[in-house]
C-alpha cells in the first residue's frame, strides 16, 4: 500500500544506512527498501575487512608514520589522474573527502564507538613515481570488528529510529521505477519478492508475489555497483585501456550486486559518468566453501611472493604484490591468459597472506586482542589461510620446486611452465639476499617495506632464500581475476544530489555509495588507494542524508 514519508532510501548497505540515520536524526521519516532479506542488512560492507583511509591519525603517529593532508592530496591526485570535463565534481568530492579523512572523520566515527587496530596497513604502495599512483605511507585503518564493526553504529542508529517509528525497513522490496508526478519525484514502485530464509550473501529467489508503491518527494539511491553481474562488467570493460575482459572471472561480491538500479535512476532523469572506470583484483582465489555464485576471495599480499604469468615470465615492477592493482591487471590481460601465479614459502605465507573479508578474519572481527595475537603471531599462518592452503583448489604445496611446477602444470592441464626457467629465476632472486641491497626492484621494495615498523612487526617476512628447504615447504597459488568495484556511477554534486545529462540537478533525487562512484560519479578517478570504498560510502551517504528531505 501507499506509505507517505519524507524520504525513501533504496538499498540497505553502508551508504544507505548512513543516509537513513542522518535523515531520521533530523526528524525525517524514512523508508529503506532492499530487494534482499533482512539477513543482508549492511550489504557488501559486511564482507569487508573494515579498512578506512584516514590521514594523519593517532594510529599513524604511534607507528612513526608522518602523514599530512598535502601528502595525501599528492597521492590521491596522482592515482586518480582526472582527465575529463565531467571530472569536475569527482575532483571536488576527492578534495572534500581528503579534508574529511584528515579532519572530522576519525573523531566523528570514534564518537560512535569505532576503534582501529594499531598497526596501520600499507595498501597500493605504488612503486613507480612519487607523483603517480599509490600511497606514500600506510593509511589503511582496520576497524575492530572489521566490516560488521563499521556497520554497527549505523545499524544501531537506524534500529533506534525504527523503534521510535521514524524509520521503516522494507526488505524483499525490489524497485522497478522511480515515479514522477508533474515532473517532480513522487516515489518508487516495484515488486514484492517471495520471502526467503537464505543466509547473508547467498543467492535468493526472484519470485514476485505482489507489487508496492511508496510515496515520497525525496529518493536516495544507494544500491551498489555491478560487480556481481559479470555480463555488465564485461560490457563496461575499458578494452583500449585494460585489454580484453577475461573469459574466466570469479566474483568478489554477491549475486545481488546487479547494477539494476543504475538504469532505473537513469530513466528518472539521472546521468551516469565514468562507467568505464572499474577496480578488479588480480589475486583472486576460488572460495573452497562458496557462499555466492563463482565466489572468489582476494589475497591481500605482503610484498615478498614472486609473481609469474601463466607461461612462467616474471612480472615487471610496479606489478608487485600489493603495489599497483590496475597496472598489474593491464599487464596480465596482455599475456593472453586469464590466470597468473604466486610462488612463495611457508615463511612468506605465515606473515604476509591475509584474506580479504570479515569472515576470513574472525580474530579482527571478534575485536578481541587475545584472538588476534594467537592468529597473527602463533605458529603457522592464520587458521583461515591454512584452511585455504589445505582445501583450496588453487593452492599447491610441495617440498621441491620441480614437484611444485609439475603440480602447477597439472592443475591447469596445460604444460606452460618450464621448471628450469623458473628455477633459474628463483636462484637469481635468492642470490640477491646475501647483501642488504639489491638490483632487484622487488627485493629492494621488500627491504623498503620493512623500514616501516608495522610491516616489520606483522606484515613483511624477513628476506630469505626461497630454495633453502628450512624456509619451506614451497607454495604456489593460482590467481584469478576477481570482480569488485565500479568506480564510475551516477553523477552527483557535493550534496549527493543527482545531476541530469545537462548537468542540472534532478530535484528530489540523490545518490551515494558505489552507485554514485563513491561520490560525484567517481571520486577515485582511475585508481583507488584502498579504504576509500567504505570511506566513500560513509562520506557520500552522510552528505545525502543531510541534504535530502
Amino acid at each position: 500500500g501507499d506509505m507517505d514519508c519524507d524520504a525513501i532510501v533504496v538499498g540497505a548497505g553502508l551508504a544507505g544506512l548512513v543516509a537513513a540515520a542522518e535523515l531520521a536524526d533530523a526528524g525525517k521519516s524514512v523508508v529503506i527498501v532492499d530487494q534482499e532479506n533482512e539477513n543482508n542488512i549492511g550489504g557488501q560492507a559486511f564482507w569487508s575487512l573494515g579498512g578506512l583511509f584516514m590521514v594523519d591519525t593517532p594510529e599513524q603517529r604511534r607507528m612513526r608514520i608522518r602523514d599530512s593532508l598535502d601528502l595525501a592530496r599528492i597521492d590521491w591526485m596522482g592515482s586518480a589522474q582526472f582527465d575529463r570535463a565531467e571530472d569536475r565534481f569527482p575532483r571536488q568530492w576527492a578534495e572534500a573527502y581528503l579534508d574529511f579523512a584528515a579532519g572530522e572523520m576519525r573523531p566523528w566515527l570514534s564518537g560512535m564507538g569505532m576503534r582501529w587496530f594499531p598497526v596501520v596497513g600499507w595498501a597500493e604502495r605504488g612503486g613507480a613515481f612519487a607523483s603517480g599512483h599509490g600511497n606514500s605511507v600506510p593509511r589503511f585503518h582496520i576497524t575492530w570488528g572489521t566490516g560488521p564493526g563499521v556497520l554497527e553504529p549505523f545499524i544501531r542508529r537506524v534500529r533506534a529510529h525504527e523503534a521510535e517509528g521514524l524509520t521503516t525497513l522494507a526488505f524483499r522490496h525490489r524497485v522497478s521505477a522511480i515515479e514522477k508526478k508533474a515532473g517532480k519525484i513522487s516515489g518508487v514502485s516495484g515488486d514484492i519478492l517471495a520471502p526467503t530464509g537464505v543466509e547473508r550473501g547467498e543467492k535468493s529467489n526472484r519470485d514476485v508475489i505482489g507489487e508496492f508503491r511508496f510515496e515520497a518527494a525525496n529518493i536516495v539511491v544507494t544500491s551498489g555497483g555491478i560487480g556481481g553481474n559479470l555480463d555488465l562488467v564485461r560490457k563496461a570493460w575499458p578494452r583500449e585501456r585494460l585489454g580484453t575482459p577475461p573469459d574466466h572471472m570469479i566474483s568478489g561480491v554477491p549475486f545481488h550486486v546487479d547494477g539494476r538500479m543504475i538504469g532505473i535512476a537513469r530513466q528518472a532523469g539521472a546521468a551516469t559518468i565514468n562507467e568505464d572506470r572499474m577496480w578488479h583484483y588480480t589475486e583472486g582465489v576460488k572460495n573452497w566453501a562458496p557462499i555466492w555464485p563463482d565466489h572468489g576471495i582476494r589475497i591481500l599480499p605482503g610484498p615478498s611472493s614472486m609473481w609469474f604469468d601463466a607461461t612462467g615470465n616474471s612480472l615487471p615492477a610496479p606489478c608487485l604484490p600489493g603495489f599497483d592493482t590496475l597496472s598489474t591487471l593491464k599487464h596480465l590481460r596482455a599475456t593472453g591468459h586469464d590466470h597468473s601465479w604466486f610462488i612463495l614459502t611457508q615463511k612468506v605465507i605465515e606473515k604476509e597472506f591475509a584474506l580479504s573479508g570479515s569472515e576470513q578474519n574472525p580474530d579482527f572481527t571478534s575485536g578481541k586482542w587475545r584472538e588476534v595475537l594467537k592468529q597473527r603471531l602463533g605458529k603457522g599462518a592464520t587458521d583461515a589461510v591454512e584452511a585455504f592452503k589445505e582445501h583450496g583448489e588453487d593452492f599447491i604445496v610441495r617440498d621441491s620446486l620441480e614437484e611444485l611446477v609439475a603440480g602447477m602444470n597439472r592443475l591447469t592441464g596445460e604444460n606452460l611452465l618450464d621448471p628450469a626457467q623458473i628455477r633459474a629465476r628463483i636462484e637469481a632472486r635468492d642470490a640477491q639476499i646475501d647483501n642488504p641491497y639489491s638490483k632487484d626492484a622487488q627485493v629492494t621494495a621488500i627491504r623498503g617495506a620493512r623500514a616501516y615498523l608495522g610491516d616489520k612487526l606483522v606484515r613483511t617476512a624477513r628476506p630469505h632464500k626461497f630454495l633453502d628447504p628450512k624456509n619451506g615447504p614451497l607454495i604456489a597459488v593460482r590467481l584469478h581475476i576477481i570482480t569488485r568495484k565500479t568506480l564510475g556511477g551516477l553523477h552527483t554534486d557535493l550534496s549527493s544530489q543527482a545531476l541530469g545529462p545537462d548537468g542540472e540537478p534532478v530535484a528530489g533525487l540523490y545518490a551515494a555509495g558505489e552507485a554514485a562512484g563513491f561520490g560525484g560519479g567517481g571520486y577515485h578517478g582511475y585508481n583507488a588507494l584502498e579504504g576509500t570504498f567504505l570511506g566513500g560510502c560513509i562520506f557520500s551517504g552522510r552528505a545525502a542524508g543531510r541534504a535530502a528531505g
